[in-house]
């Protein structure tokens, strides 16, 4: 208690300043280093899905964080699988759309519908939207459909037709938007594949709706041929790569598309393979008989035949055949007509650059060694087989073996097996180490350089050259008071540096009057050490 007491107000209070200031840091980096690590358990979040996913968190009792604007909430990795499973089977996500949850709503009792339809068509696009969102790279999707009604009395029929809008990670290749845009046109009655556009973030019309299918992105001819030329890059390199090693290789690969679109009908008559496609047959047949006399006037006379009866009569015969045949024959014919659609190869060209291989001498240095002519004709046949060559077509293939300027990358070696295999630690558990590391530093700093000054500072004396100039005065004022009651003549004081402090403050007049009121301010601070001191002197006192 007396050891307190001698520390005074300002001083106690400076401590109870320090130890509450390091009772909260020790205890923020406690908090910090026992708070359970957090993980997503979901991203990109829309705002109404973030909310919900928030509310039934708080209402099951389960921390929480919010990141990127409510688009990512972390909870406790221990708890994440269990998490996402209850908030799944509550149908969170939503995905930001209205699915054919909107009609699980009982009060569609009463809906008209007109109604019914908005909601269908507003469900069936949530839908979609959702689906399109699995396809990887596609982060958010939104999907708009047209379906007209058959106007009364028409013939007609409006086709219907789609727009969807997308936010990818990079960027879709070809055949991603066409089974979109496929996937879509099978999921609505009666919309085709080339009614469908495409559109992303940026803008960038991916397919265009009224276009047709050429108008899918790689439809024209710049963009076939670009994808064709990088498949075949790429199946190069793949093979190549294989032989000398991954990044030895260097394929640039040139290939001459026809566009044109080529029409062709061919007619063909077979004279020898004759078909008989009609027969007519007609026969007539005739015959006259008769007796033919002497030719007289008489006989012509109307009456002449009388007086000519008893006369011999000649007779006479005709007979007539007639035979008509009409065969009509079909000769053989064929038509064929060939249609030449456009984007034809006509001529490949690749140039493949390989680098030698990479050895080490007698004194352990790595020596390059290039690579024989066999080796070279290996791989140009491996390359003429894996881009389809034809020599007809013009194709030129040219393999050439330089040494590249780069040094061949270090070679990865292979995971340890064992006891090392433990320490193999994950992202999440070096970025732990990391944020421990970083608190005990901290804490460190606080220790050394913020505590211990202070308490150095609290617990130290005050100067030791005031009390020795308080002392010096009381001593001072005892004397003469002493030499006064007793007539008896001084000792000489003992020069020292309160006695010069006093001179000075002598000399100097106001010094003095300071001086005491000090000493007056000091016996009253501390009394006990004052009394002791008046006591020693008494003791010391002759008589």
């Amino acid at each position: 208690m007396e050891f307190i007491r001698t520390l005074g107000a300002a001083r106690l209070g400076a401590m109870a300043a320090v130890t509450t200031a390091l009772v909260g840091v020790f205890a923020f980096i406690i908090l910090r280093v026992t708070a359970p690590q957090m993980s997503p358990v979901f991203t990109d979040l829309t705002p109404e899905d973030s909310a919900a996913i928030v509310k039934d968190l708080e209402r099951q009792g389960i921390p929480y964080e919010l990141k990127n604007d409510g688009g990512i909430v972390m909870v406790p990795r221990d708890k994440m699988t269990r998490i996402r499973m209850k908030l799944a089977e509550g149908g969170l996500p939503k995905g930001g759309g209205v699915g054919y949850e909107i009609f699980d709503k009982s009060d569609t009792l009463g809906a008209t519908s007109f109604v019914q339809n908005i909601n269908h068509l507003r469900a069936l696009e949530g839908e979609l939207a959702r689906t399109i969102k699995a396809i990887d790279r596609v982060q958010a999707a939104r999907v708009h459909l047209v379906l007209p009604e058959r106007p009364l009395f028409s013939r007609d029929k409006i086709e219907p037709s789609a727009s969807i809008v997308l936010r990818v990670r990079g960027a879709l290749e070809a055949n991603q938007v066409r089974a979109i845009r496929h996937l879509v046109a099978s999921a609505v009655n009666g919309l085709k594949p080339q009614r469908v556009s495409v559109v992303d973030e940026a803008g960038n019309l991916l397919a265009d709706g009224a276009a047709g299918a050429e108008g899918a992105i790689g439809g024209n001819g710049q963009e076939r041929q670009a994808n064709f030329e990088r498949r075949l890059k790429d199946q190069i390199e793949s093979i190549v790569s294989s032989v000398v090693g991954p990044g030895r290789a260097r394929v640039q690969l040139s290939a001459e598309f026809d566009f044109n679109r080529i029409t062709e009908t061919f007619d063909k008559f077979d004279p020898e393979g004759r078909v008989v496609r009609s027969s007519q047959t007609r026969e007539e047949s005739s015959a006259n008989g008769g007796q033919e006399g002497q030719v007289t006037v008489s006989n012509e006379l109307p009456g002449g035949q009388q007086g000519q009866q008893n006369q011999p009569a000649q007779t006479s015969r005709d007979q007539s055949k007639k035979t008509e045949e009409i065969v009509n024959y079909e000769i053989s014919r064929s038509t064929k007509t060939e249609i030449t659609e456009g984007g034809r190869v006509k001529r490949v060209s690749a140039a493949v650059l390989v680098d030698g291989s990479y050895g080490k001498n007698d004194k352990g240095d790595v020596v390059y060694q290039p690579r024989t002519k066999e080796e070279l004709d290996r791989i140009a046949a491996l390359v003429r087989t894996a881009i389809g060559y034809d020599q007809k077509r013009g194709d030129q293939i040219e393999v050439v073996n330089l040494r590249f300027a780069e040094a061949p990358a270090a070679q990865i070696q292979e995971p340890s097996t064992g006891l090392l295999s433990f320490l193999q630690f994950t992202k999440d558990d070096i970025m732990r180490a990391i944020e421990l590391g970083v608190m005990a530093l901290l804490g460190l700093v606080v220790v050394l350089f913020v505590v211990r000054p202070l308490v150095r500072r609290i617990l130290a004396p005050e100067e030791p050259r005031a009390l020795a100039a308080a002392t010096g005065a009381l001593a001072l004022a005892g004397g003469e008071a002493h030499a006064a009651l007793s007539n008896t003549p001084l000792p000489p004081p003992v020069p020292s540096q309160a006695a010069k402090m006093i001179d000075m403050a002598q000399v100097q007049g106001q010094v003095h009057a300071q001086s005491i009121q000090k000493v007056g301010e000091l016996a009253e601070r501390n009394p006990h050490e004052t009394v002791a001191i008046v006591r020693q002197w008494l003791q010391d006192a002759p008589a």
